[in-house]
Protein backbone atom coordinates (compact mmCIF):
# COMPACT_ATOMS: atom_id res chain seq x y z
CA UNK A 1 0.00 0.00 0.00
CA UNK A 2 1.42 3.34 -0.84
CA UNK A 3 0.62 6.27 1.92
CA UNK A 4 0.93 9.74 0.35
CA UNK A 5 2.64 11.76 2.75
CA UNK A 6 1.65 15.47 3.10
CA UNK A 7 4.36 18.14 2.60
CA UNK A 8 5.20 21.15 4.38
CA UNK A 9 6.57 23.12 1.58
CA UNK A 10 8.09 26.46 2.83
CA UNK A 11 6.83 29.88 1.73
CA UNK A 12 9.00 32.22 0.51
CA UNK A 13 8.47 34.61 3.69
CA UNK A 14 9.58 32.09 5.45
CA UNK A 15 13.21 31.71 3.35
CA UNK A 16 13.58 35.26 3.56
CA UNK A 17 13.03 35.07 7.36
CA UNK A 18 15.47 32.58 7.67
CA UNK A 19 17.87 34.13 5.27
CA UNK A 20 17.96 37.36 7.40
CA UNK A 21 18.68 35.16 10.64
CA UNK A 22 21.39 33.54 8.74
CA UNK A 23 22.93 36.76 7.44
CA UNK A 24 23.25 37.81 11.00
CA UNK A 25 24.78 35.09 12.23
CA UNK A 26 28.54 34.38 11.57
CA UNK A 27 29.09 31.54 9.30
CA UNK A 28 32.08 30.03 11.63
CA UNK A 29 29.36 29.80 13.94
CA UNK A 30 27.89 26.62 12.05
CA UNK A 31 31.61 24.63 11.90
CA UNK A 32 31.33 24.98 15.71
CA UNK A 33 28.28 23.52 15.74
CA UNK A 34 26.17 26.29 17.25
CA UNK A 35 22.46 26.51 16.05
CA UNK A 36 20.82 30.51 15.85
CA UNK A 37 16.69 29.15 15.82
CA UNK A 38 14.82 29.62 18.65
CA UNK A 39 10.88 28.81 19.71
CA UNK A 40 9.39 32.38 19.43
CA UNK A 41 6.44 33.77 17.92
CA UNK A 42 4.78 31.79 15.47
CA UNK A 43 4.55 33.29 11.83
CA UNK A 44 1.51 34.00 10.41
CA UNK A 45 -0.26 30.87 8.45
CA UNK A 46 -3.03 29.78 7.14
CA UNK A 47 -2.14 26.23 6.94
CA UNK A 48 -3.49 23.77 9.25
CA UNK A 49 -1.62 20.43 9.73
CA UNK A 50 -3.28 17.38 10.01
CA UNK A 51 -1.59 14.94 12.83
CA UNK A 52 0.47 12.85 11.02
CA UNK A 53 3.78 12.60 9.11
CA UNK A 54 5.09 15.25 6.84
CA UNK A 55 7.83 16.22 5.00
CA UNK A 56 9.20 19.69 5.63
CA UNK A 57 10.78 19.93 1.71
CA UNK A 58 14.08 22.56 1.61
CA UNK A 59 14.77 21.34 -1.96
CA UNK A 60 14.71 18.36 -4.54
CA UNK A 61 17.05 16.92 -2.74
CA UNK A 62 17.08 17.34 1.07
CA UNK A 63 14.13 16.53 3.45
CA UNK A 64 13.26 16.11 7.02
CA UNK A 65 10.21 14.59 8.33
CA UNK A 66 8.34 16.32 11.28
CA UNK A 67 5.55 14.19 13.06
CA UNK A 68 2.32 16.16 14.67
CA UNK A 69 0.88 14.16 17.32
CA UNK A 70 -3.20 13.82 17.45
CA UNK A 71 -4.22 16.10 19.44
CA UNK A 72 -1.92 19.08 19.24
CA UNK A 73 -3.31 22.31 19.53
CA UNK A 74 -1.70 25.95 18.95
CA UNK A 75 -2.70 26.89 22.27
CA UNK A 76 -1.09 24.32 24.10
CA UNK A 77 2.99 24.37 23.38
CA UNK A 78 3.66 20.96 22.94
CA UNK A 79 7.64 19.23 23.93
CA UNK A 80 9.84 18.84 20.74
CA UNK A 81 12.53 16.16 19.91
CA UNK A 82 15.03 16.31 17.58
CA UNK A 83 15.89 12.68 16.28
CA UNK A 84 19.08 11.53 14.39
CA UNK A 85 19.66 8.19 12.55
CA UNK A 86 22.50 5.99 12.67
CA UNK A 87 24.90 5.52 10.20
CA UNK A 88 23.62 4.83 6.64
CA UNK A 89 19.92 5.29 7.72
CA UNK A 90 17.69 8.08 6.89
CA UNK A 91 15.00 10.56 8.15
CA UNK A 92 12.40 7.76 8.79
CA UNK A 93 14.84 5.76 11.28
CA UNK A 94 15.05 8.86 12.94
CA UNK A 95 11.63 9.51 13.50
CA UNK A 96 10.77 5.82 14.55
CA UNK A 97 12.70 5.97 17.43
CA UNK A 98 10.23 7.89 19.20
CA UNK A 99 6.99 7.98 17.08
CA UNK A 100 5.08 5.17 19.13
CA UNK A 101 5.23 7.07 21.99
CA UNK A 102 4.29 10.28 20.85
CA UNK A 103 0.90 10.27 20.83
CA UNK A 104 0.13 9.80 24.35
CA UNK A 105 2.98 12.38 24.84
CA UNK A 106 1.45 15.43 22.75
CA UNK A 107 5.38 14.71 21.20
CA UNK A 108 6.29 16.45 18.04
CA UNK A 109 9.12 14.90 16.12
CA UNK A 110 11.49 16.40 13.94
CA UNK A 111 13.54 14.07 12.10
CA UNK A 112 16.30 15.18 9.46
CA UNK A 113 18.55 13.01 7.35
CA UNK A 114 22.36 13.55 6.76
CA UNK A 115 24.10 14.49 3.82
CA UNK A 116 26.62 11.71 3.50
CA UNK A 117 26.15 8.29 5.13
CA UNK A 118 26.46 9.70 8.53
CA UNK A 119 26.76 13.25 10.34
CA UNK A 120 29.26 15.84 9.25
CA UNK A 121 31.30 15.38 12.30
CA UNK A 122 31.89 11.64 12.00
CA UNK A 123 31.82 11.35 7.66
CA UNK A 124 34.06 14.86 7.35
CA UNK A 125 36.11 15.24 10.69
CA UNK A 126 33.95 19.14 11.25
CA UNK A 127 30.53 20.43 11.48
CA UNK A 128 29.36 22.06 8.46
CA UNK A 129 26.25 21.15 6.42
CA UNK A 130 24.42 19.17 8.25
CA UNK A 131 24.78 22.05 10.92
CA UNK A 132 23.40 24.35 8.96
CA UNK A 133 20.34 21.77 7.39
CA UNK A 134 19.28 20.80 11.37
CA UNK A 135 19.40 24.75 11.93
CA UNK A 136 17.30 25.88 9.25
CA UNK A 137 14.39 23.03 9.45
CA UNK A 138 14.32 23.88 13.17
CA UNK A 139 13.49 27.62 12.48
CA UNK A 140 10.71 27.06 10.20
CA UNK A 141 9.37 23.88 12.77
CA UNK A 142 9.38 26.89 15.56
CA UNK A 143 7.63 28.78 12.96
CA UNK A 144 4.90 26.44 12.17
CA UNK A 145 4.67 25.00 15.90
CA UNK A 146 4.09 26.15 19.67
CA UNK A 147 6.60 24.41 20.90
CA UNK A 148 7.33 24.26 24.80
CA UNK A 149 10.61 25.93 25.15
CA UNK A 150 11.27 23.91 28.18
CA UNK A 151 10.97 21.00 26.77
CA UNK A 152 13.23 20.46 23.81
CA UNK A 153 15.14 17.76 23.12
CA UNK A 154 17.30 16.43 20.65
CA UNK A 155 18.58 12.44 20.07
CA UNK A 156 19.31 9.76 18.51
CA UNK A 157 20.92 6.31 18.41
CA UNK A 158 24.09 4.74 17.63
CA UNK A 159 25.97 7.88 15.31
CA UNK A 160 23.19 10.07 15.77
CA UNK A 161 23.70 9.57 19.57
CA UNK A 162 27.11 10.62 19.44
CA UNK A 163 25.94 13.88 17.05
CA UNK A 164 23.08 14.60 19.35
CA UNK A 165 25.62 14.46 22.59
CA UNK A 166 28.05 16.44 20.66
CA UNK A 167 25.59 18.91 19.51
CA UNK A 168 23.00 19.40 22.98
CA UNK A 169 26.13 19.88 24.47
CA UNK A 170 27.55 22.93 22.33
CA UNK A 171 23.56 23.91 22.31
CA UNK A 172 22.26 23.57 26.08
CA UNK A 173 21.15 26.92 25.62
CA UNK A 174 18.55 25.66 23.62
CA UNK A 175 18.57 21.61 24.22
CA UNK A 176 17.14 21.20 27.29
CA UNK A 177 17.35 16.93 27.37
CA UNK A 178 19.43 15.12 25.26
CA UNK A 179 18.75 11.37 24.81
CA UNK A 180 21.69 9.13 23.59
CA UNK A 181 20.75 5.26 23.09
CA UNK A 182 24.44 3.84 22.47
CA UNK A 183 26.29 6.73 21.84
CA UNK A 184 29.70 6.29 20.39
CA UNK A 185 31.77 9.59 21.80
CA UNK A 186 30.92 12.88 21.99
CA UNK A 187 32.40 16.12 20.88
CA UNK A 188 31.75 19.75 22.47
CA UNK A 189 35.20 22.51 22.40
CA UNK A 190 32.57 24.42 23.68
CA UNK A 191 29.41 24.05 25.94
CA UNK A 192 26.35 26.26 26.68
CA UNK A 193 23.79 25.80 29.34
CA UNK A 194 23.28 22.22 31.75
CA UNK A 195 20.98 20.40 29.58
CA UNK A 196 20.09 17.27 31.28
CA UNK A 197 21.15 13.62 29.53
CA UNK A 198 19.68 10.30 29.50
CA UNK A 199 21.70 7.24 28.18
CA UNK A 200 21.45 3.75 27.65
CA UNK A 201 23.92 1.52 26.23
CA UNK A 202 23.63 -2.50 25.77
CA UNK A 203 26.44 -4.79 27.41
CA UNK A 204 26.68 -6.91 24.35
CA UNK A 205 27.09 -3.96 21.55
CA UNK A 206 29.56 -5.12 19.26
CA UNK A 207 29.09 -2.48 16.98
CA UNK A 208 30.08 0.24 20.07
CA UNK A 209 31.06 -1.52 22.59
CA UNK A 210 29.94 -0.73 26.06
CA UNK A 211 33.49 -0.16 27.96
CA UNK A 212 35.29 2.06 25.52
CA UNK A 213 31.87 4.27 24.58
CA UNK A 214 29.32 4.75 27.30
CA UNK A 215 31.43 3.75 30.28
CA UNK A 216 33.53 6.28 29.47
CA UNK A 217 30.94 8.74 28.33
CA UNK A 218 29.02 8.78 31.65
CA UNK A 219 32.07 9.46 33.84
CA UNK A 220 32.97 12.25 31.44
CA UNK A 221 29.85 13.85 31.47
CA UNK A 222 29.05 13.35 35.52
CA UNK A 223 32.80 14.91 36.01
CA UNK A 224 31.73 18.17 34.16
CA UNK A 225 28.90 18.98 36.32
CA UNK A 226 26.08 17.38 34.07
CA UNK A 227 23.10 14.95 35.12
CA UNK A 228 23.21 11.91 33.69
CA UNK A 229 20.54 9.15 33.88
CA UNK A 230 22.52 6.26 32.56
CA UNK A 231 20.90 3.06 32.08
CA UNK A 232 23.02 -0.21 30.65
CA UNK A 233 20.60 -3.31 29.58
CA UNK A 234 21.51 -6.87 28.77
CA UNK A 235 21.61 -7.14 24.81
CA UNK A 236 23.47 -6.06 21.63
CA UNK A 237 23.45 -2.43 19.37
CA UNK A 238 19.35 -1.69 19.86
CA UNK A 239 17.32 -0.23 21.88
CA UNK A 240 14.58 -2.25 23.76
CA UNK A 241 11.08 -1.40 24.38
CA UNK A 242 11.73 -0.49 28.30
CA UNK A 243 14.78 1.99 27.66
CA UNK A 244 12.37 3.91 25.19
CA UNK A 245 9.60 3.74 27.44
CA UNK A 246 12.16 5.32 30.13
CA UNK A 247 13.43 7.27 28.14
CA UNK A 248 10.21 8.98 27.04
CA UNK A 249 9.09 9.22 31.10
CA UNK A 250 12.33 11.10 32.11
CA UNK A 251 11.82 13.66 29.40
CA UNK A 252 8.06 14.43 29.56
CA UNK A 253 7.75 14.10 33.60
CA UNK A 254 10.69 16.21 34.57
CA UNK A 255 11.69 15.33 38.77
Amino acid sequence: MIVEIPKLLLRSADNRLHKKVHMGLDTEAFKRGRFAARPGKLLADETSFSSGVHVLEINQKRHALVYVPVGYSKNVPAPLAVMLHGAGGDAEHGLSLLRWLADANNLIILAPVSTYGSWDIISSDHFGPDVAFIDHVLNNVFGRFAIDASQVAIGGFSDGASYALSLGLINGDLFTHIIAFSPGFFYSPQAFGKPEIFISHGTQDTVLPINPCSRKIVPRLQKQGYDVLYNEFEGPHIIPEEIGMTAMKWFINPK
